[in-house]
């Protein structure tokens, strides 16, 4: 993808079912989760690069042995520093106690790390700090086992205010506005209520503190917990969560916004943000994994027992499609097949741009997640062409010699790898106009496979933003001489921000909105600016539920392609000599490409959740105001 685009995170849960033993003798190791663990969070490293966390849970412990373990890691290679973290206090444990070797007992009971329950979340820093206290899992201690609460989510939440306000009210002091911190503190309060009750109703029937301690962990109703905490959220999240003495849960928005999969046989449970990582690290099969309902959590009881429970009611089903378009690994069946699609359907209007001339036409990606999508497009391509040799032939049926056939048939598809990305070149020079010609040198290019006469059509997964697309990508294919360049997006027009975890809060930044701001100044049309920022101050202290999307308004008396068509403008700088095209996928096309996943609000406006609204009328207000805020 050619703009870098940081998103949502990942999250990881395991607990296993069988006492440590068991996992000793059949597979060699009381470490067995640990292991699995590292490989359940490597395999989501394309979800988090910023940070990493894992937390474990030891079960059945005895007072005055520690049962939590937490490591977070916001260096360079986030995982590999947490599990070298572990694998050094493992290893220093096991050096100077050799008696630990063959007794899982003594292992559990004093080396850290090792449990049964454990927690991961890889992290991308999407807004302000990236400091290790910001890394997930965070941790709300307490001496009474039952009231510790260890939280990691991939999740953004549009009604922080609101719900850091609801804890005030509650008589908190809460120490920051962050929404991991409202929503850990949130669930914390309903947890601490639910266990007080367990313990005034087990006293009133005899029994001693120390007697009610196994029973509160027994009776202990996290759906209660849950569907209390969860009242108010307005946003896209998968909330994992473990408690201190052996409970788990991994709860979903209503909307299925973002994404959670699970999986349980005899030895283990298992969720994690994707479905494939899953079927890789446990060598399940696709129909083993289950996806989990909207609105639903599953539960893991200290007693193993597992449940799905309805927690909120589900909302129409809007499960984001940039994790079918970028951000989930191409390696799902679903998946690796919805990218291809989406390549294909694109071909119609990429044969219009070439005036169906496949002859001189190179095609090509943008490295490397476009590369799927590539795939599909040229399989669309070949069938053109395959198209075009048989009319060749009908046509000249009555004439057609050895060698004119053999000339019609001699004709294959150009695809070559154009664009090569360059490793990370740092820019030491502030000064614009050196650094951006450093920028430019992001992407490289091959030579000598581009002639003068052709097309060249190269596809990116979408253009957000559209700097480096101006400012690198474009330059560098021009360098090859072609006489036109058709950039593909697989995504619709990005149009409006994201308030659910992926790092497009600010609408001035987005291309799409930047083209429709020139287009009504050449149409004489931006009165409706003014007219729109002014619909949304109005409606600034509404109920969520009342609010409008006016920002629509600004898009209305345009087309799709004219709104293109000024992207390309936009993006075409004047040294560019070849001609710039660029086609965006339809979000009609999307949607037949990707049909689970229907979640388009940023190509729409259409938002899934109340919240929605404000924050893009928010996000307007802040452009009007020349305000850098976040909207949400």
């Amino acid at each position: 993808m050619s703009d870098a685009l940081k998103h949502e995170c990942g999250i990881a849960q395991i607990r296993l079912l069988k006492p440590l033993e068991y996992y000793k003798e059949k597979y060699g190791t009381a470490f067995y989760g640990v292991n699995k663990m590292y490989l359940m969070m490597e395999k989501q490293h394309n979800r988090g690069q910023d940070g990493a966390g894992f937390a474990s849970i030891k079960l059945n412990t005895q007072p005055g042995d520690r049962y939590i373990s937490r490591v977070r890691s916001n260096a360079a290679q986030p995982i590999q520093d947490i599990f070298a973290q572990i694998n050094f206090r493992i290893n220093e444990e096991m050096k100077e106690h050799p008696e630990y070797a063959n007794d899982v007992a003594l292992q559990k009971k004093n080396i850290p790390y090792i449990g049964e329950v454990f927690l991961g979340h890889v992290r991308y820093g999407t807004f302000g700090k990236n400091s290790v206290e910001s890394v997930h899992p965070f941790l709300r201690q307490n001496n009474w086992m039952h009231r510790n609460l260890i939280v990691a989510g991939n999740f953004n939440m549009t009604n922080v205010h609101q719900l850091f306000n609801n804890l005030v009210e509650l008589g908190q002091h809460p120490k920051e506005k962050a929404d991991t911190v409202t929503v850990m503190e949130k669930i914390g309060h309903f947890l601490d209520d639910e266990v007080e009750k367990l313990y005034k109703k087990l006293k009133k029937q005899g029994f001693s503190k120390v007697e009610a301690s196994p029973m509160i962990a027994e009776q202990l109703n996290v759906t209660k917990i849950l569907k209390k905490s969860s009242k108010n959220w307005d946003g896209g999240y998968a909330m994992a969560g473990l408690l201190g003495h052996g409970d788990s849960f991994v709860l979903r928005d209503p909307a299925g916004i973002r994404p959670a999969y699970y999986y349980k046989d005899d030895e283990v449970v298992v969720v994690a943000s994707e479905r494939p990582v899953i079927q890789t690290v446990f060598n399940v099969n696709f129909e083993d994994v289950q996806e989990l309902p909207p609105g639903h959590a599953i539960i893991t009881k200290k007693s193993g027992e597992v449940r799905i429970k309805k927690i909120l009611e589900p909302l129409e089903r809007k499960a984001c499609s940039f994790e079918r378009i970028y951000f989930s690994r191409g390696s799902d069946a679903e998946i690796y097949q919805e990218r291809k699609n989406l390549g294909k359907f694109l071909m119609p209007e990429v044969l219009k741009a070439i005036n169906h001339d496949t002859i001189n036409t190179v095609f090509s990606f943008i490295p490397n997640t476009a590369e799927t999508s590539f795939y599909g497009m040229v399989e669309a391509a070949q069938d053109e062409l395959n198209k075009q040799k048989n009319e060749a032939i009908l046509a000249e049926k009555e004439t057609l010699t050895d060698e004119r056939l053999q000339e019609i048939l001699a004709h294959r598809l150009r695809t070559e790898k154009i664009a090569i990305k360059d490793a990370k070149l740092r820019t030491f020079i502030t000064e614009d106009s050196s650094r951006d010609d450093l920028v430019a040198h992001v992407y490289d290019v091959t030579y000598g496979v581009v002639k003068p006469q052709d097309n060249l059509v190269i596809i990116d997964d979408s253009i957000v933003r559209g700097t480096t697309l101006k400012k690198s990508i474009i330059k560098m294919l021009d360098r090859t001489n072609p006489k036109k360049i058709v950039v593909v997006s697989s995504a619709p027009q990005i149009r409006y921000p994201d308030c659910y975890g992926i790092d497009m809060a600010r609408l001035e930044n987005l291309v799409a909105f930047q083209a429709a701001l020139e287009l009504l100044k050449e149409n004489g049309k931006y009165d409706i600016v003014e007219e729109v920022y002014e619909k949304c101050k109005k409606q600034v202290d509404l109920e969520d539920r009342e609010v409008q999307n006016f920002v629509k308004e600004i898009y209305d008396p345009f087309t799709d392609e004219q709104i293109s068509d000024k992207i390309a403008e936009l993006l075409s700088e004047e040294s560019v000599k070849a001609e710039v095209k660029i086609i965006y996928q339809t979000v009609e096309n999307l949607h037949k490409a990707c049909p689970h996943n229907l979640g388009d609000w940023y190509f729409t406006g259409n938002y899934p959740t109340f919240g929605g609204n404000r924050v893009v009328n928010r996000a307007f207000m802040n452009f009007y105001e020349g305000k850098t805020d976040r909207a949400y």
